[in-house]
């Protein structure tokens, strides 16, 4: 049996030692740490990145199901996917500016596919930002980068390679084929859509003409709304189809409201006029009415203004809020009216004879109406004549036919009866005081 010497015998048991409490302060250390600090959760991937040329369309679909705080993983994963992409652009760039010959004419075609390349991953990283902003997200820094690394670079001073540069972006999938087809596209929607109004249009006219009970004021203004809300409705979809946020849009418009209707409450007040002036209907056109000062026929009524024809063929636009917040007289809203006349005589004259001529002249003209009855009645003694008062109802239309025919007839019966028809005069007295 070999025989271990002293020294020998303590290295061996020291060694042992060592390990054994090498092993200890391993496991304690190691036991602190999982109760101390918690396990760091890796970070997800990106989900829609796998394939970063998945077409435009089906990209919404995949970001849909994901909340803003994995659309922050995604945006920032396509951002540097863009960054890479710029990257690449640029050193591309710097070559075809150092290459000669042909060397230059392939760099710049190889750029112009890089650029493409870079146009499309732009879009798919616009369209993860707007899904982020939908969300709650704010993408202010990503959407400013976006815009910061849009676009084509151009240097004026080498005419060969601005010319392949702009030539490359028009035949670029991505660029300019891309923009025609997008005008192509929002042209043909609006054709159709245009064709779909005037349908519409004329669909919404022949149900007016069937129904009686509108007003012709009414049918104008449901033929014009009719046709533009469908082109309002057309415009919104060809402009959501070539990538356009309408919905950012109306929300703009909706938070300017307050500004816009402040800046156009003038314009705002005419057409709440105009809205009350087509519900109450006041008035139609060709109807002869007098309003804010204005007497004439109805011409149009429009939204904000109503379009009055004088008698002396003048026309005059009156705001809608003064029509609707002023007196208005139409003489057209009765199938009815009456002739109001007055005839004087002289006191000399004979007033039995001038009521008989009066109301043969009455009762003999075709377009006076039986029912009402007409009234012919001595009505007063005034300073220079016995004055009569004649009032014959007629039809509307007829009312200065009849008007203008009695009171020529008047003339001239009179005239031949000797009746006198007096003017003013005034009786002047003397009377002579004895004097010197």
């Amino acid at each position: 049996m070999p025989i271990i010497s002293h020294t020998a015998a303590r290295t061996v048991i020291l060694s042992a030692a060592w390990v054994l409490a090498s092993t200890w302060a391993g496991e304690l250390r190691g036991q602190g740490e999982g109760a101390d600090s918690p396990e760091k959760p890796a970070e997800k991937a990106a989900a829609s990145t796998a394939d970063p040329s998945i077409p435009v369309g089906e990209l919404p679909l995949v970001l849909a199901p994901l909340t803003k705080d994995e659309l922050a993983v995604e945006a920032d994963a396509w951002r540097d996917i863009v960054r890479a992409k710029v990257k690449e652009v640029s050193d591309a760039e710097l070559a075809a500016r150092g290459g000669e010959g042909g060397d230059a004419a392939g760099g710049r075609s190889a750029l112009n596919r890089l650029r493409e390349e870079q146009s499309a991953l732009i879009d798919r990283f616009s369209t993860v930002i707007s899904a982020f902003e939908a969300k709650g997200g704010d993408g202010t820094e990503l959407r400013a980068y976006a815009k910061a690394v849009s676009g084509v670079r151009l240097d004026i001073t080498d005419a060969s390679a601005t010319w392949d540069a702009v030539t490359g972006w028009l035949t670029s999938r991505e660029g300019g084929v891309k923009w025609l087809l997008g005008l192509l596209r929002v042209l043909a929607i609006l054709l159709v859509f245009w064709i779909i109004a005037g349908l519409v249009k004329r669909a919404v006219k022949k149900a007016a003409a069937v129904n009686d009970t509108f007003p012709e004021l009414l049918e104008q203004f449901f033929i014009k709304i009719s046709f533009r809300m469908v082109m309002l409705i057309g415009l919104l979809v060809a402009l959501s189809s070539v990538g356009f946020n309408v919905g950012a849009l109306l929300a703009l418009i909706g938070g300017a409201s307050f500004i816009i209707g402040f800046a156009l409450q003038d314009t705002l007040g005419n057409f709440a006029s105009g809205l009350m002036l087509l519900i109450y209907r006041p008035f139609d056109v060709g109807d002869v009415v007098e309003v804010g000062g204005v007497s004439g026929k109805i011409d149009q009524v429009s939204l904000v203004s109503t379009t009055i024809r004088t008698f002396d063929n003048k026309m005059v636009l009156v705001p809608n809020k003064k029509v609707w917040g002023e007196v208005i007289t139409n003489a057209s809203a009765s199938k009815r009216r009456r002739v109001d006349m007055v005839f004087g005589i002289g006191y000399e004259d004979d007033a039995e004879k001038a009521k008989g001529i009066l109301e043969r002249l009455v009762a003999g003209h075709d377009k006076v109406l039986e029912d009402p009855e007409p009234v012919v009645q001595l009505h007063e003694l005034a300073d220079s004549s016995v004055n009569f008062i004649c009032r014959p109802w007629v039809a509307t239309p007829d009312y200065w036919d009849v008007h203008w025919d009695i009171t020529r007839q008047v003339k001239e019966e009179f005239d031949a009866a000797g009746i006198s028809i007096p003017y003013p005069q005034q009786d002047v007295h003397l009377h002579q005081v004895g004097g010197a």
